[in-house]
């Protein structure tokens, strides 16, 4: 089951459920499309892995399969000017 991780891991900006801007890798490291563009081209920072778009749960299965709350940061070069 994907964590639904609140946050990009590098700028901070808010990633809900629903967000069709979210990226994320084989590792569930999470990403919006803009850092993981412009600033990773693609690929995953910590992992070296290919970053996809993060599916959308449906709404019908939140409540029992919640997103995660834990907003995770992790220090990367390219992340020091978000």
């Amino acid at each position: 089951m994907l964590q639904l991780r609140p946050n990009c891991e590098c700028c901070d900006r808010d990633l809900p459920p629903a967000a069709h801007d979210a990226m994320i890798c084989t590792f569930e490291c999470t990403f919006c499309a803009d850092c993981a563009e412009t600033r990773f081209h693609g690929a995953c920072p910590n992992c070296g892995g290919e970053l996809v778009r993060r599916p959308v749960r449906p709404a019908s299965k939140l409540e029992k399969y919640p997103p995660s709350t834990e907003r995770v940061r992790k220090p990367h070069p390219d992340c020091a000017a978000a």
